[in-house]
């Protein structure tokens, strides 16, 4: 493997933070949520940069951890509600052929860097959208899986337009929202604790782990900022009905917690989710944000309800070591996964 002419660096978050693009990447590759991974996962967060002469042409962030199965390099961190991060490539070149030979001669410098190739070493990449070459994990014996994400085009800024792309139902239950007597407003601290609180009993009463901390979740958002906001749906009476907390990156916006079944007779979670999207559309602080990622379009019975956003079905992957031996490891790893 011949990856001479790369220079891989281990960055600093400040470091990091002058090297990050304008674009072209998502909200976890930010330094304020690397910050909070930082401070609240038991593993050790490292920033690679892949460099040729002073350019800057790749990044990965990982979270490194020594366990009994073995050594895990993931990015990101399971258990942490982190969709995606894996790598960014920032090739200088348009041409696609100069674009592939960068990201291939950084996935392998920065292989080599970690050194994956050990007997008990397991790596678990979950790519950012829009890293559309995973082909150079597969060359380096890698296992690959296509995962997808419902992502919503809001390039065009006219609410009406986007409104009218919904499906037809879904552009009825939104309007009997709006004219029903349900108020969405931003909240503060104790409306995110509360969308963590519901979102936690809604996962017990399901069965299934919730392995997110409150401390976690109250440094993220509070780290984000205004990168952050939690939508709370209140009746008449001022009861919660229901809430989301969005994360806003450069390019996107994300649905990332909440949305609980609501005891309500209108759509309260499609009034939420329009909120979300009124705001991106109109608030000149989201001026970049051109995208609605809604997630959950690897489960089945979400799909039918996210599809009548209109939003376009969007690739990513998962990048897993592929080994026998790492089997013992693989199935340790797969009971703490997301």
């Amino acid at each position: 493997m011949d990856a001479s002419h790369m220079r891989i660096e281990r960055l600093s978050l400040a470091e990091w933070a002058e090297t990050l693009p304008k674009s072209g990447y998502e909200v976890f590759h930010t330094p304020p949520a690397l910050s909070a991974i930082e401070r609240h996962t038991s593993g050790d967060l490292r920033l690679f940069g892949g460099f040729k002469g002073d350019q800057p042409v790749g990044l990965l962030p990982v979270v490194e951890e020594n366990r009994a199965v073995g050594r895990t390099i993931t990015s990101p961190p399971p258990t942490m509600n982190v969709p995606r991060l894996g790598p960014i490539v920032m090739p200088t070149s348009p041409k696609q052929r100069k674009r592939e030979r960068v990201n291939k001669k950084f996935v392998e410098a920065v292989l080599e860097e970690l050194e994956t190739d050990g007997p008990l070493s397991l790596v678990r990449l979950i790519t950012p959208l829009g890293y559309d070459d995973p082909r150079p994990f597969r060359w380096a014996d890698f296992d690959l899986t296509t995962k997808y994400t419902y992502v919503v085009d809001l390039e065009d800024t006219d609410p009406d337009s986007v409104l009218s792309s919904f499906s037809k139902s879904l552009r009825r239950d939104v309007g009997n929202a709006r004219e029903s007597d349900v108020t969405v407003e931003v909240g503060g601290h104790d409306a995110t604790r509360a969308v963590f609180e519901r979102t936690r009993d809604r996962y017990t009463e399901q069965g299934r782990g919730f392995p997110l901390s409150w401390r976690y979740v109250s440094d993220l958002v509070a780290g984000l900022d205004d990168r952050a906001r939690t939508y709370v749906a209140r009746d008449a009476d001022g009861e919660t009905l229901s809430g989301v907390t969005a994360l806003f990156g450069p390019d996107a916006a994300y649905f990332w917690q909440g949305g609980t079944r609501a005891e309500s007779d209108v759509a309260v979670n499609s009034l939420l989710h329009w909120r979300i999207i009124e705001d991106v559309l109109t608030d000149p602080a989201f001026e970049s944000v051109t995208a609605y990622d809604l997630m959950g379009a690897n489960t089945e019975r979400l799909c039918d309800y996210k599809g009548k956003f209109a939003g376009e079905l969007v690739p990513y992957y998962e990048v897993e070591t592929d080994s026998a031996a790492m089997n013992l490891a693989k199935s340790a790893f797969s009971a703490v996964k997301r």
